[in-house]
């Protein structure tokens, strides 16, 4: 399978006082096209660092990220916002949907970015997410599946090569977080989109198709 994401020898230090703490150590993987990754370690082991510097939200002190060939960590700000919106796909487990916009406004907020609007493809994504009768609702009306249905298509809105996901399920109970799961999983599936996911959760770990387990800042 094609490569779609390479990381080779990622360091990270963060410091604190007079101190030098070593978050990641020559971290080196890949993720295909198509694959659902999952990445599990214990609070602080450096898993949300990693995926920081994966989406390129963060720079490495040292190593490289590629994603589709392109050198993540030699880009300027300008170029990694610009890869950003339009290769990489984020979904946080605290939603961050804009309060003032409507369901299908905040799905369609990265096409005004891109100025690339697609009515068609919304509408399309709004009733794969389940949400054509809720798309002039605003975010204060949506129970927290919903909220999520709707970050999910925001994400995956512009078709991006890659999706990172941090406890994308984390804010809900059980039946919907097994819904929404379910829905990530089979959208990720039909668009062929790498799925990344950080998750302490055993039980989307065994839905991956590989399990990246990261132990004070290493691979195990």
């Amino acid at each position: 399978m094609k490569a779609i994401l390479q990381a080779s020898n990622i360091n990270k230090l963060f410091k604190i006082e007079n101190q030098s703490i070593e978050i990641l150590k020559n971290v080196s993987f890949q993720i295909n096209q198509g694959e659902f990754v999952a990445i599990m370690g214990k609070s602080g082991s450096g898993k949300s660092t990693l995926l920081s510097i994966l989406a390129g939200l963060d720079q490495p002190d040292s190593g490289s990220v590629k994603l589709d060939q392109l050198e993540l960590t030699d880009l300027s700000e300008n170029q990694l916002a610009k890869s950003r919106q339009q290769d990489i796909g984020f979904v946080f487990q605290s939603f961050y949907l804009i309060p003032t916009l409507t369901v299908e406004e905040n799905i369609a907020f990265p096409l005004q970015i891109n100025r690339s609007f697609d009515a068609k493809r919304m509408d399309e994504l709004i009733e794969k997410v389940g949400l054509s009768d809720r798309k002039k609702s605003f975010p204060h009306q949506l129970s927290g599946g919903e909220k999520q249905r709707t970050a999910i298509a925001r994400a995956l809105i512009s078709q991006p090569k890659i999706l990172f996901a941090d406890e994308p399920t984390g804010n809900l109970d059980e039946r919907n977080a097994e819904s929404v799961l379910n829905l990530l999983i089979e959208l990720q599936k039909e668009f062929q989109t790498a799925l990344v996911v950080v998750t302490h959760d055993a039980g989307i770990a065994n839905r991956a198709d590989r399990v990246i387990e990261i132990h004070d800042g290493k691979i195990l």
